[in-house]
């Protein structure tokens, strides 16, 4: 039985989400394909990626709030909402499409190299008292 975590890079907008996967080890993470943002093709997506418990989803902090983060969470899925300020950045590296924005995502996050919205608020919280 395969146990191998797959880290998951959502690059979120409104209407769609362009999604990669970057399997644990050292394989280049891969684009998946874009789906639109309603709850019935993430949960189809779900589906087709395997065991929820092998599923770790991470995206950027984005104005639609943490609706996408919800879901995940009620579906048994790790799911970790990214500071986009704190997204290591390539000297020169001006393209941003969905596509780069998303196996970006998935193997920084593989990598341990992104920092979560909610790790940023305990902080904040620590310092506050």
């Amino acid at each position: 039985m395969n146990t191998t975590t797959k880290y998951v890079g959502l690059d979120v907008s409104k209407k769609k989400i362009a999604v990669a996967i970057a399997d644990e080890g050292r394989d280049q993470p891969r684009y998946f394909g874009m789906i639109p943002y309603t709850i019935e093709s993430i949960k189809k997506l779900v589906k087709q990626l395997g065991d929820p418990k092998q599923l770790s989803v991470c995206y950027e902090a984005v104005p639609t709030g943490y609706g996408l983060y919800r879901l995940f969470i009620s579906m048994d899925i790790e799911c970790e909402v990214i500071a986009p300020a704190l997204i290591p950045r390539k000297p020169g590296e001006r393209i941003k499409t969905d596509r780069r924005d998303a196996i970006n995502l998935a193997k920084l996050y593989r990598a341990g190299e992104l920092t979560s919205v909610m790790r940023l608020q305990k902080k904040m919280k620590h310092f506050e008292t």
